[in-house]
């Protein structure tokens, strides 16, 4: 059987980003803030169909918090409406370049241990910023992670974050199976065009199961291009809070997810289920 034919024939792991740390309510009414706005967007998108959730916490101002207890809220309140959901926590250096504050979230223990929490490849910048993430601490974070049973979920933006997570493999430090997003359209990494996208994707490490993100208008071309292509697909207003290219609609994360259960219908595909996305990405 053809390789494109084994990943068509495998379901779309489809992973909600529904807060982010850079959409506010002044940029858009619809990004969930609080504990339970999450709560209520996550339940709303589960109705439609996803595999798991992708939270950053924010304090009572709205400011990105490392704090754990704000996580624990949060995933409270999904655990409690489905339990059955994979959680994925942010341990992002965009806001946070301390280890210890980075790694904060995954010391939580119990039923709101997270299951897979995200881990940045290398420093990069943004239009208005940059992510600091340096050799050091990526060793770090995954090291606990390891430790922790919590898996990694890649985050790469160019070729050389590809390049850095060959090295965690051979050191021993990335181990078993891992979801990896490809992001695309960031001024300074991959663009959304088939060559680029598909050049990350043929140098993934080794148990890497791959999905596309798409950042502001580029959303929509990862997703076709991802679903299109036999991988998953990232999608939330942590990524854009637009519904297209042209600007003229405010998205709700409910409306992105829909979206791609439409594109999913009209590739043969369907949405992997919470459980199968713990067997066949997490190896578990």
């Amino acid at each position: 059987m053809p390789l494109l034919r084994e990943q068509l024939d495998t379901p779309v792991p489809v992973v909600l980003a529904p807060t982010g740390m850079i959409p506010t309510k002044a940029m858009t009414p619809h990004v969930p803030i609080s504990p339970a706005e999450i709560a209520d967007d996550v339940s709303s998108a589960v109705s439609f169909g996803i595999s798991a959730v992708h939270l950053h916490a924010r304090d009572d101002d709205g400011v990105p918090t490392w704090n754990r207890d704000v996580y624990a809220d949060i995933i409270t309140r999904i655990r409690e409406r489905h339990p059955e959901l994979v959680i994925n926590v942010s341990t992002s250096g965009r806001h946070f370049s301390e280890l210890e504050k980075r790694a904060d979230v995954l010391a939580l223990d119990g039923d709101i241990k997270p299951e897979v929490a995200s881990l940045t490849m290398s420093s990069l910048n943004f239009l208005d910023g940059a992510s600091l993430n340096s050799p050091e601490t990526i060793r770090a974070l995954a090291t606990i992670m390891r430790d922790r049973g919590i898996v990694p979920e890649l985050e790469i933006f160019d070729l050389g974050m590809v390049n850095f997570a060959h090295v965690l493999q051979r050191e021993g430090i990335l181990i078993g199976d891992f979801p990896a997003n490809i992001f695309v359209g960031n001024i300074a990494g991959i663009q959304a065009t088939p060559a680029e996208f598909g050049l990350a994707i043929d140098r993934l490490p080794p148990r890497a199961h791959w999905s596309g993100a798409g950042l502001g208008d580029a959303q929509v071309t990862a997703t076709m291009m991802a679903i299109a292509a036999g991988g998953g697909v990232r999608v939330g207003l942590e990524d854009g809070i637009y519904l297209d290219h042209r600007r003229d609609q405010l998205a709700t994360n409910s409306a992105l997810v829909e979206r791609v259960h439409r594109a999913v219908d009209v590739a043969g595909r369907r949405v992997m289920s919470p459980a199968e996305y713990r067997t066949v990405v997490l190896g578990r």
